[in-house]
């Protein structure tokens, strides 16, 4: 076996496994290597950052494994916390691998691979875990990168949990009434408000929960649908104000390019934060949810050369202005855009010199999806149909001179394309009928199935949203109301784990914690505000995830399967981080201290802790969970031991080990 050490876990591991999943391979400055084997199996591009030659042209590169790693220092050890009666350092961390996966498992089904997710690892004596689950060969060469991710005796194990088939309702109140959850999770099964706060949202807290009851599930989901009749938060104004490049327009951030790097702001880099300060403290939250699914689906990475100053007007111009509207829109404003066009190399595509990079991405990831109805045929016709969109000065442009003139046919799509004048109207009539096309429309509700409701989506909800798709001229709300009224959504309780960056957020909304900073913060960086340099902190953790916004350096945007995620570094790495949010650790922020999070705390431990857990993860755990949380603050502590509000010295560990737990690790 090859065997590599694991300083995040403080573990051997198999190299060939996490190569495969983990996190933690090579990093350059910036970027992660994230889960090199789902890039080789549904990237199409082996190592990210990299095209094959035959693609036309050399994309994006970015990879440097010789590259100084940013960030990534020793994580401080599970086991630093100072408590009174300190337990061993190694009985510990056993209990908080117990905590994470003494359950049956994480996703019911799924539980060869859960174990890979919250076992790995747990001991340095312990036996190795199994290399990844053989992928099924007898399909194309060429996937979805989560189909191909779950093709597995992982992605077996959960579907064998999930619902196969479903009902429409006239409400999606309708259909949570009607649904019966028969999977095997940890999570309650008949809550839907906290099942809908999950998913709906970045993380539920108080204030979700509480408006869902107020406002009843279909109002609820109303009102999230018009994220525009939601008043900004205060971190969100104070984003908008203090990230001072992301509304700038590219006139704007030129003129000022010299003076905005003097200080060290960049337009690129304050867009990452912008996206992390709208997930954490936005109450759009299914808005900034939609946001995030299509930075992952129309992808362009956060960092390119050439595009340091037009990358946030990409985020602000096509895909949150289009994130609530119609999909076609959104692809056609995505294709006149130097952003992508730049990215993707289309401004070095001309009548004599053809790259395909673009018209390639538009099928395989963009619309239709991988071998879904185009051949190598079509690649070429409609690379040649796009000849012809250019940039100038960082603005789109059209040189009718560089465009093909001939006949195109492309999966349907038929135009004699007679005259260079009228390319470009030829090119958008193509842009909005791919982007309609039937198979789009069941690619785009795998994916928002994918995201929302489970790894391996049932068949009836996707055909579902993918008529709605169709009927409604691919208007996104609409195809979400359809999931959401069925009762598949409804009964996949368990079915989906968040994602590294979605934990890191859940956490903060959970501790809900204040974009403002406390009065005794103190900084010597006059450039920027404490809330910016708290964002940056947050990027440079996510970072290390491999989990950034928009940060992925290869067109096919992070996985949305968790067993592309799935390594014990990762998951320590999280729980630390986890600690340094419960103590304040990022002092630019305002934190509430782990022992007024309940005011008037209970007298015993067992009623405090119950308390705690339903406000911080909205469950009431079982009992050996419980014991076992309570044995990481003494081994003779029991649920009637008195406590104080610290619990008797040991309340950030115990808090702790509350986001350690299945129960938060869960949408």
């Amino acid at each position: 076996m090859n065997e590599r050490y694991d300083p995040y876990a403080d573990t051997y591991y198999d190299a060939g496994y996490e190569d495969q999943t983990g996190r933690y391979a090579e990093q350059t400055g910036r970027y992660a290597e994230p889960a090199g084997g789902y890039a080789d199996q549904a990237g199409g591009y082996g190592r990210p950052g990299s095209m094959p030659a035959d693609r036309g042209g050399s994309g994006p590169h970015f990879y440097d494994p010789n590259a100084t790693p940013r960030g990534r220092g020793r994580l401080p050890d599970i086991d630093d916390e100072d408590l009174d009666e300190e337990p061993s350092p190694w009985r510990r961390r056993a209990t908080m691998i117990a905590i994470g996966g003494g359950a049956a498992a994480l996703i019911g089904g799924g539980a060869y691979a859960v174990t890979q997710f919250f076992g790995k690892g747990a001991h340095p004596d312990a036996d190795p875990v199994a290399a990844d689950a053989p992928v099924d060969t007898t399909g194309p060469a060429y996937v979805d990168q989560n189909q191909s991710l779950m093709n597995g005796e992982a992605g077996l194990g959960i579907r064998k949990n999930t619902p196969t088939t479903g009902s429409s309702f006239g409400t999606p109140n309708d259909a949570a009434k009607a649904a019966v959850v028969k999977a095997n999770t940890v999570l309650p099964k008949k809550d839907p408000v906290r099942h809908l706060a999950s998913r709906l949202t970045y993380g539920p807290n108080n204030k979700v929960i509480s408006d869902i009851n107020k406002l009843g599930i279909n109002g609820w989901i109303d009102k999230q649908m018009k994220p525009e009749t939601i008043a900004l938060t205060r971190g969100e104004q104070k984003a908008d104000t203090e990230l001072v490049t992301y509304a700038m327009s590219y006139d704007q951030l030129k003129a000022q390019r010299d003076d905005l790097d003097k200080k060290g702001i960049h337009a690129d880099d304050q867009n990452v934060r912008y996206a992390i300060a709208k997930q954490i403290f936005s109450d759009r939250q299914l808005f900034e949810m939609m946001v995030d699914f299509f930075n992952d689906y129309f992808h362009v990475a956060a960092f390119h050369d050439g595009n340091e100053l037009v990358r946030a007007s990409f985020d602000r111009d096509v895909i949150r202005k289009h994130a609530m509207g119609n999909y076609v829109d959104m692809f056609v404003a995505g294709n006149k855009h130097p952003a992508l066009l730049r990215y993707l190399d289309q401004q070095e595509s001309t009548k004599d010199q053809i790259n395909e990079n673009l018209a390639r991405e538009n099928l395989e990831l963009y619309t239709v999806g991988a071998f879904n109805g185009y051949n190598e045929t079509d690649v070429r016709q409609a690379a040649m149909l796009q000849t012809g969109r250019s940039i100038r000065d960082n603005q789109y442009v059209y040189r009718p001179e560089q465009h093909y003139v001939g006949p195109v046919k492309i999966m349907g799509f038929a135009h004699p394309n007679g005259d260079a004048a009228g390319g470009e109207a030829v090119q958008e009539a193509y842009f909005r009928y791919i982007a309609l096309h039937p198979n789009t429309a069941r690619y785009m509700a795998q994916n928002l199935a994918t995201r929302f409701v489970s790894d391996v989506p049932p068949k009836t909800l996707v055909d579902a949203m993918a008529k709605t798709y169709v009927d409604k001229k691919s208007n996104i709300p609409a195809v979400l109301m359809t999931m959401l009224s069925r009762t598949e959504f409804w009964e996949s309780v368990g079915q989906k784990v968040r994602r590294p960056g979605e934990y890191l957020t859940a956490t903060y909304r959970a501790l809900e914690v204040g974009a403002d900073a406390p009065a005794t913060f103190t900084s010597s960086n006059t450039n920027v505000s404490p809330m910016v340099q708290g964002l940056g902190d947050i990027m440079r953790k996510l970072e290390e995830f491999g989990h950034a916004p928009m940060e992925l350096p290869t067109p096919n945007g992070y996985a949305d399967v968790y067993v592309a995620w799935t390594s014990a570094g990762t998951m320590v790495n999280q729980w630390n981080d986890a600690y340094t949010a419960i103590t304040g650790g990022r002092r630019q922020f305002t934190w509430a201290k782990p022992e007024t999070l309940i005011a008037n705390p209970p007298a015993t431990a067992g009623a405090y802790l119950d308390a705690l857990t339903k406000k911080l993860i909205n469950v009431t755990l079982d009992n050996d969970r419980k014991t076992a949380i309570l044995h990481i603050v003494s081994p003779t502590m029991t649920a009637s031991t008195p406590v104080d509000a610290t619990f008797n010295g040991g309340i950030a560990a115990v808090v702790r080990a509350i986001f350690a737990t299945p129960h938060h690790h869960l949408r």
